[in-house]
């Protein structure tokens, strides 16, 4: 197994209250031989056996899929997440992670492998029973059998308790009847994962039946694939409706315990989200490798329009906003390993996992927006050409949209963010609350003059706009919450305005702390890595003090809203860094490397 730093795992969310160390997070400096290894190996897969075949699988020609996941399998990609019992490697989350990000060169098969080796796989992984696994992981490893996973329906996407599919025992077998719909991988998979409620046939109520999960093989009588969807992007990945008619299964291959599937759904969902932010990051650098050697070899007024200031700034905007993804994604996921060390029930693994549920919300939702920034950056300097699809353009931009509704939309994921965090502060488990009371006493204090300012500290601006973005959080959540009380939940625009704080806020810590780590380590991309940072932070700040003012707006009014708005001035006052210099330079690594610089 490949190893990551041993430091105690942090509570979900602390980094809204707590300085981070910067020693105490994982970054993609800490990749460990064995995990830089398993990276090459799938980006030379991703490379040179899936890209080649790029017409094939946007042609839809499954079978071509299908070999090259198997080949996938025979290299031990599909394994990583299986225990060695099963066929398996075991390794943990941060390898995981880095095959994901690494094989998502072109989205489409990156969508067929992801949804195997995630949602299609580790619901057996979690809750198989020993017979269940022994039948099918081991088939499951080697890409043998490929998964699936079919929650959805037409009236129940992101509601994924409506769901209409009943199940009814019938001595040693269920029966399911109901249709799911938009299922990754229906077109070829061999086994899927079903939820269904499990009624009464003499009373078929649906409103108090609970969500349950059943295992349902390919050829089962009673389940039908229906027709391909045509889709605006991932066009070579399959997404069929499965159609439930009297399909009878045997009463072993329920999955987990009955009624209780909302757990599995949940559960896996947290992983997907961070794997979904890890591909994301994948799918970033290769588009913007394309973009940078586009740019170097397009001519026009005479010289590379790689060398034109505004073409520099789209450049740098993407390289940046991929460095803050890494430095998210990989803070996340080791500080899941570390909270995973020592755990070794499949129910502990995964309470362990929901901890983090806030900041896998996080990746899921940054790193989707992310990728739509850095591709619509591809489009606008293709120019013309990121309109034809003979250019990697216009498949990049096509292909990134369908990540904001993957794995819970946007939206959802938004409401999740700022609905934990407030839970939280209200059970105690995060002491929100006293540090808004803490602040409240702060700003009734008379102003210090006092400066804090450390010249020696390259990044002493940014770390004192951290600080006051997290003030500007604790004021707004603060206010929001007293006006509100428990209904707080119900103002979904407020919701997503402290969301975006919150998001921003973890963007920027985890940005100061990498960069400061690579400082502190001697490494020679460490002013690179500042001028990320640096350039970023105003940007970040930007977005928190106008959540902050949207929400103060939203929530006070006459003296009182003047009174809370020179507040907000007061936190949100910095002084703003050289934007175009640290552009420069970040772009100017960029082009010299042709490639992402980090």
């Amino acid at each position: 197994m490949a190893t990551t730093l041993t430091s105690a795992a942090p509570t979900g969310a602390s980094f809204l209250l707590n300085e981070t160390d910067p020693s105490s997070i994982f970054t993609p400096e800490d990749f460990s031989e064995e995990q830089q290894q398993i990276a090459a190996t799938a980006a030379e897969f991703a490379a040179n056996e899936v890209m080649p075949a790029a017409p094939e699988i946007e042609a839809k020609n499954f079978d071509v899929t299908r070999a090259l996941l198997k080949k996938a399998g025979d290299l031990g990609l599909m394994a990583v997440d299986i225990p060695e019992a099963y066929g398996g490697l075991a390794m943990d989350k941060v390898t995981s992670a880095i095959v994901a990000d690494r094989m998502s060169m072109l989205a489409s098969f990156s969508v067929a492998f992801s949804a195997h080796t995630g949602i299609g796989t580790l619901p057996i992984v979690w809750y198989g029973t020993e017979a269940q696994k022994q039948k099918y992981l081991p088939k499951l490893a080697t890409g043998e059998w490929l998964a699936a996973y079919a929650l959805s329906e037409a009236s129940s996407g992101s509601d994924a308790m409506n769901i209409r599919t009943r199940a009814v025992k019938d001595g040693d077998n269920y029966v399911l009847n109901g249709e799911k719909m938009w299922i990754t991988n229906a077109g070829f998979a061999d086994l899927f994962t079903v939820f269904a409620k499990i009624v009464d046939p003499a009373g078929p109520d649906l409103s108090k039946a609970k969500m349950s999960a059943f295992l349902i093989e390919r050829n089962t009588p009673g389940l039908t694939i229906g027709a391909e969807e045509h889709k605006l992007g991932i066009r070579g990945s399959s997404t069929c409706p499965l159609i439930l008619n009297d399909c009878r299964i045997p009463a072993e291959n329920l999955l987990g315990e009955a009624g209780k599937g909302h757990h599995i759904a949940f559960n896996i969902l947290n992983i997907g989200r961070f794997k979904l932010g890890a591909a994301c990051i994948g799918g970033s650098r290769t588009s913007l490798a394309n973009t940078i050697q586009y740019a170097c070899d397009r001519k026009a007024f005479g010289k590379s329009i790689s060398e034109f200031g505004l073409i520099q700034q789209k450049i740098a905007d993407a390289a940046t906003r991929i460095y803050i993804a890494e430095s998210m994604a990989y803070r996340t996921i080791g500080a899941i390993d570390a909270a995973l060390v020592g755990a070794e029930d499949a129910r502990e693994i995964q309470k362990r996992i929901e901890e983090y549920a806030i900041e896998c919300s996080i990746l899921k939702v940054w790193g989707s927006e992310m990728l739509d920034a850095v591709v619509d950056h591809t489009v606008q300097i293709y120019a013309g050409y990121g309109y034809v699809e003979e250019y990697p353009a216009e498949r990049a931009y096509r292909d990134s949209r369908i990540n904001r509704i993957f794995e819970g939309t946007n939206e959802i994921n938004r409401l999740i963010i700022a609905g934990f965090v407030m839970k939280r502060a209200m059970t105690g488990q995060l002491p929100l609350l006293l540090a808004i009371k803490s602040l409240t006493d702060e700003l009734l204090a008379p102003p210090s003059f006092s400066s804090s300012d450390n010249s020696d500290d390259p990044l002493a601006r940014e770390a004192a706009m951290l600080i006051n973005a997290k003030k500007l959080f604790l004021f707004a959540s603060g206010a929001a919450s007293q006006k509100y009380m428990a209904a707080l939940a119900d103002q979904q625009e407020i919701m997503a305005a402290l969301a975006d704080m919150v998001m921003e806020i973890y963007a920027l810590d985890s940005a100061l702390a990498r960069a400061r780590k690579q400082a502190s380590s001697g490494s020679a991309k460490a002013e690179l890595a500042q001028a990320m940072t640096r350039l970023y932070a105003s940007n970040a700040f930007s977005i928190i003090e106008n959540s902050a003012r949207q929400v103060i707006a939203s929530v006070a009014e006459g003296d009182m809203l003047r009174t809370q708005l020179a507040i907000v001035r007061r936190l949100a006052k910095y002084e703003p860094g050289n934007a175009i210099r640290f552009s420069r330079d970040v772009a100017r690594a960029a082009i010299d490397q042709r490639h992402y610089p980090m």
